[in-house]
């Protein structure tokens, strides 16, 4: 097999709980740095009143997407907010009046052809709701000059207690058909595969019954090993195409988008409404009432956090995202942001004896359990050396930009050698040259 897995604790304690809606907060902060790619500018100011779905970030960048207000409500000022790769945000902060009146802007689009769809994406703010974040009409203009035979639409959720994708497909599976039925149309595409692993039996066989008379639309149940629904992954074991180095799906005919992305195209071609809202899952140790909710992109993660019965001040390492790949905040009043599918809050393990030796970093004893882990088919271990000795063309020979960060290697190693931490510190090494 080409690509190998890891298996990893599922924890999927979410995976019946239902979608509830989060009350609306006093006040959201809307960063205008949303998704992969460049930030927005503020189009509004301080006293200026806004309404649901108002666009109040925009840019002429390509690789980025337009903000919209997701609450009705007065500015009350723009401020910086600091990330964590040390550069500072912008953001937008609105309190809300309670009202939810709807924009003017909010019209269903008029669509008649490929670019207006494309251009119609754009103006709603759609990015990979998977995770990444990456523009969706970025991803579907790639496509322009080459023919797409495959949509693979990913309901892998491969990592560990994350269960919004698993919620919309339950939730949600008309609009995420109906929604792929859309891009099929106007890209022209064939077949679309959608892809979900064998740990969620009631979405493939929600999914199979609403596809059971649509012959370009198939279910594939994917094996249950991480990471599953990375790209280049879901993209061979649903079309059995390969996307090699240097690749993107649509060099080999596939657009991949997330579940949740084709669930929300539906609702947008429907309503209008641009992405204003999202569902995520909210658990972890410190979380007493594990939960999948859905609330507006600004909200505080304190709010959502209390909502699910979560006591911030005992809260040690809260994760935007999921425990392989997501990110560690430092601040609860941190606004939500699109591309968050998950919020994990944790309490400080008992650091006795046995608890710090079992998390010592020791040498390398070269059990190859990185190699074995790795799906792209990296050396962690040879990678790990190069990036000691700042050797870049090592890196470069070894394909470290293969690499996805996923942390199988790490999550493998008897030694507990930071093996995925120092593959994106020699990707960064690479790019500097």
């Amino acid at each position: 097999m080409l690509f190998r897995g890891i298996e990893v604790k599922g924890k999927k304690n979410t995976a019946q709980s239902e979608t509830l809606e989060l009350p609306l907060p006093e006040q959201v902060r809307i960063m205008m740095e949303q998704t992969m790619g460049a930030p927005c500018e503020p189009t509004v100011k301080k006293g200026d009143k806004v309404l649901v779905g108002q666009r109040i970030g925009q840019t002429n960048a390509v690789l980025s997407a337009p903000v919209h207000s997701s609450v009705s409500g007065e500015v009350v000022g723009i401020s910086e907010i600091l990330l964590a790769n040390g550069k500072t945000c912008k953001a937008v902060d609105i309190k809300c009046d309670g009202l939810q009146t709807v924009s003017d802007e909010v019209a269903p689009p008029v669509i008649s052809s490929r670019e207006e769809f494309i251009e119609a994406i754009r103006a709603s703010g759609c990015c990979g709701l998977g995770g990444a974040g990456f523009p969706t009409h970025v991803k579907l203009s790639a496509a322009k000059n080459k023919k797409i035979d495959y949509l693979v639409l990913n309901g892998a959720e491969c990592e560990p207690y994350i269960t919004s994708d698993h919620r919309e497909m339950l939730e949600n599976a008309e609009g995420v058909i109906s929604g792929a039925k859309s891009v099929m149309k106007y890209l022209d595409i064939d077949k679309c595969v959608i892809g979900i692993e064998g740990n969620k039996p009631d979405a493939i066989e929600k999914m199979q019954a609403l596809t059971e008379n649509e012959p370009d639309i198939t279910v594939k149940r994917l094996r249950c090993e991480y990471p599953q629904g990375a790209e280049k992954v879901i993209s061979y074991f649903c079309t059995g195409r390969v996307v090699r180095e240097g690749e993107f799906p649509a060099d080999k005919g596939i657009i991949v988008l997330n579940v949740s992305t084709a669930g929300f195209i539906d609702s947008f071609l429907k309503t209008g409404m641009p992405l204003i809202k999202r569902r995520l899952t909210v658990d972890g140790s410190a979380v007493r009432t594990p939960c999948n909710i859905r609330t507006v992109i600004g909200t505080p993660l304190k709010s959502i956090l209390e909502f699910a019965d979560c006591k911030t001040d005992v809260v040690w390492k809260l994760l935007v995202g999921g425990p392989m790949m997501g990110l560690c905040t430092y601040d609860a009043d941190y606004p939500l942001i699109k591309t968050a599918n998950a919020l994990l809050a944790f309490t400080e393990p008992v650091r006795d004896k046995k608890y710090i030796e079992a998390h010592r970093q020791t040498a390398c004893i070269r059990c190859a359990r990185c190699i074995s882990a790795c799906s792209m088919g990296l050396m962690p271990t040879e990678l790990e050396k190069a990036y000691d000795k700042k050797d870049k063309a090592r890196l470069t020979g070894l394909k470290v930009n293969l690499c996805m960060n996923c942390g199988a290697c790490s999550y493998v190693c008897p030694a507990r050698r930071d093996l995925a931490a120092k593959n994106q510190l020699a990707k960064a090494l690479v790019l500097e040259k």
